[in-house]
């Protein structure tokens, strides 16, 4: 994607005199024109876009106008074989196009920046510009994350495999992953049969994959992996694209899923077991713990994950019965069975999802003047830029996306 200069063709002195606007173009000598209302809308959207790395490959779809908060996806079903031999001069029976539709139901989103007079008066840049800038990234990334989350919800989830040397074990949970469960060419590979295997379409000749920048780090060591620059153009690369491998693409994002769960004590990542048990209560002892802290969180013990519905500052009550031993460590359970944190690699072909547009109201640039609230700003001390979008993301086709989740050297880090 080619990068533009946003501000070549803009008179900035036009915006000189930026606190006394409203979005409104009414009656009012000092309300936005449509023409610096259209500017600051794409400030804000150009800023914006560059984080919308989820969004590339889904269906899109515009916010319905006056059409209430149900967004509708539509869905085309494949056809079946012809295998009836053609009858000479005769016309057969035809098919008919079968499309389903899908509904989802949008939610809102947004922030603002309150600006003070004083700011305005004595700030050397335009204010609403650099707000504007802010706020765009902000609002990428806020949106991007709520299209990623619903994508992280699918149904057709894979594991990488641990490897002890060249022995390799499979995984068939997230709980028995652990740091040498990385991203390999092999791993690749299976995720791409599956998906010829269910007759996935290819976006432009290739599937496509996001991944986190500590799996890449893993991925690009391989010797057949192949650099972006080294099979396309510029103007060709999808927002993030690093590079290809076994006919896959790969989209490089810090908002790629991770999943990791908490220290378990205040001054402990681990715990550990304090004598040996059966049952749904633990003794645990290893670090200092608050009553109630660990409620609804997850922690695995002895390789089973276990749900904490109680605890103390010694003991843990669990879902169900589990028999541990002396000394056995408790690990956080939102990750991987040692602790490391588990990535989300999200393999996509062609009409796996749909999103809504960003443009067309979907994203919007919100800008209050001073005194616009009345007697709330008796003074005129205060304005305000904004930002709000209608949002939602739909899997259209579950068997068209692959969670593949696995580790990676760096395995410590955050929840996201």
């Amino acid at each position: 994607m080619k990068n533009r200069n946003l501000f070549a063709d803009v008179d900035l002195q036009l915006f000189s005199n930026h606190v006394n606007v409203t979005t409104d173009n009414t009656a009012g000598t000092n309300d936005l024109t449509p023409e610096m209302k259209t500017f600051y809308d794409m400030v804000l959207i150009d800023e914006a876009s560059p984080n919308l790395v989820h969004d590339q490959f889904g269906q899109k779809k515009p916010i319905p106008k006056n059409g209430g908060k149900t967004i509708e996806f539509r869905k085309f079903s494949s056809l079946a074989k012809a295998m009836t031999a053609l009858t000479e001069g005769v016309t057969p029976d035809g098919k008919t196009l079968n499309v389903s539709s899908i509904t989802a139901t949008v939610a809102q989103y947004g922030d603002y920046i309150t600006q003070s007079d004083m700011l305005e008066l004595t700030a050397v840049d335009n204010t609403i510009i650099e707000a504007s800038k802010l706020l765009g990234r902000q609002a990428g990334l806020t949106l991007d994350t709520v299209t990623r989350n619903i994508l992280q919800s699918g149904t057709n989830v894979s594991y990488a495999s641990k490897w002890s040397g060249d022995t390799e074990v499979e995984v068939s949970s997230r709980a028995a992953l652990d740091k040498t469960a990385t991203l390999k060419v092999d791993t690749v590979e299976k995720a791409v049969v599956k998906m010829r295997a269910n007759n996935v379409p290819a976006i432009n000749g290739d599937y496509v994959c996001i991944i986190h920048p500590y799996v890449a780090y893993d991925l690009r060591r391989d010797p057949e992996w192949i650099d972006a620059h080294k099979y396309s153009s510029p103007d060709e690369l999808y927002t993030g694209e690093i590079g290809k491998i076994a006919g896959v693409r790969f989209v490089v994002s810090s908002e790629a899923k991770i999943y990791y769960g908490e220290d378990l004590a205040s001054n402990s990542r681990t715990l550990t077991v304090n004598g040996a048990s059966s049952g749904t209560t633990v003794t645990f002892d290893g670090g200092t713990v608050a009553g109630s802290s660990l409620v609804g969180r997850y922690v695995i013990i002895g390789g089973e994950k276990r749900r904490v519905t109680a605890n103390t500052a010694s003991t843990l009550t669990i879902d169900s019965a589990l028999s541990v031993s002396d000394n056995a460590v408790i690990y956080p359970g939102e990750g991987a069975g040692d602790g490391s944190s588990v990535f989300g690699c999200l393999f996509i072909g062609q009409g796996a999802y749909g999103v809504t547009e960003v443009t067309g109201g979907g994203l919007q640039m919100i800008i209050k003047q001073k005194g616009s609230a009345g007697t709330a700003d008796p003074l005129d001390q205060r304005s305000s830029v904004g930002w709000k979008a209608a949002r939602t993301a739909e899997i259209l086709a579950q068997e068209n996306l692959i969670r593949l989740e696995c580790c990676s050297k760096y395995t410590d880090i955050s929840a996201n």
